[in-house]
């Protein structure tokens, strides 16, 4: 193979291997031997499980924000919505083992490639189609990024979901999410609350408490200072897991150092046994020839006077 097939190669074998085991489930040894190469050319190619790991999620991601974007180019929001959807559930099921790369494992060594930074990513698109359609009714636009979230979110908990049933067929569960989501949106109250039977306060509060824009706008600070927080602290889990995978890296190339001069020394080795092998031929022959020399003198018969 050329450095390009091989590359191709060992991607293929690492996103089956992780798909069914997951990225601490598979180790470089397997990787290599199901490719039938040696560790080293692994390292060679990627630096390590976190490097070949990183390009497979890279890849599915670029594909199933491709589809998407590609689904959301068109005119109507209904449409858009639709195909949306679809497109989701297609990637689900002509890449099934992208797919559960991208929700099973949310290891730093996947960088931003994490399933909820992947909803995060195709909600921004969704927004501006949330906007456009909240203007339209008289909702504020600044609650499309939350309710982007919570849109994208149905869609993929429901493909996590469709992603081992696969009944009813995929169109259809596609119509299913979009009539939810559409006839629900064209009824939205442009003030909800949380009723007195989820809310943490008192009865007498819960009683005492006249719903208004007031505290409605109360609710919404809250939320998204209790979203700030969660985000802060989200970010902070991440660069810790960054660290972490950064020393991980470290450890795998002094581990692939220490292999490659112990490759070194043995060859070293091996040569200079194969030189002194040949010097003891060489003399040996030497001896032998000298052996066969003196045989043919004590040979000859002696001169006459």
């Amino acid at each position: 193979m050329t450095g390009k097939e091989r590359r191709e190669q060992l991607i293929l074998i690492s996103r089956t291997l992780f798909a069914q085991k997951g990225f601490d489930g598979t180790s470089i040894e397997e990787i290599a031997a199901t490719a039938h190469v040696s560790k080293p050319v692994v390292y060679e190619h990627f630096g390590g499980k976190e490097g070949v790991y990183a390009v497979v999620v890279d890849r599915e991601m670029q594909k199933l924000l491709g589809m998407i974007t590609e689904a959301l180019t068109a005119s109507h929001s209904l449409v858009k919505l639709e195909r949306a959807a679809l497109a989701l559930l297609r990637y689900i099921e002509e890449s099934s083992e992208g797919f559960r790369i991208l929700v099973r494992d949310s290891h730093a060594a996947s960088g931003t490639g994490t399933f909820a930074s992947l909803i995060s990513e195709i909600a921004s698109q969704v927004e501006d189609v949330l906007a456009d359609e909240f203007a339209a009714r008289g909702y504020s636009p600044d609650l499309a990024p939350m309710y982007a979230q919570m849109l994208v979110g149905m869609v993929a908990l429901t493909g996590q979901w469709w992603l081992d049933v696969r009944k009813p067929g995929r169109e259809e569960v596609a119509a299913h999410v979009v009539n939810l989501a559409w006839n629900g949106l064209t009824g939205l109250n442009p003030q909800p609350a949380m009723t007195a039977a989820t809310t943490t306060a008192t009865r007498d509060q819960v009683a005492a408490k006249v719903p208004g824009p007031r505290a409605s706008d109360k609710e919404l600070r809250e939320l998204d200072k209790a979203r700030e927080r969660e985000l802060k602290e989200a970010e902070k889990v991440r660069q810790r897991e960054l660290r972490e995978a950064e020393k991980a890296r470290v450890r795998e190339l002094k581990e692939r150092e220490r292999l490659l001069k112990e490759a070194e020394k043995e060859r070293e080795r091996l040569l200079k046994e194969a030189e002194k092998a040949r010097e003891r031929e060489e003399k040996l022959r030497q001896r032998e020839a000298r052996l066969a020399e003196r045989a043919a003198l004590l040979a000859q018969p002696d001169q006459p006077e």
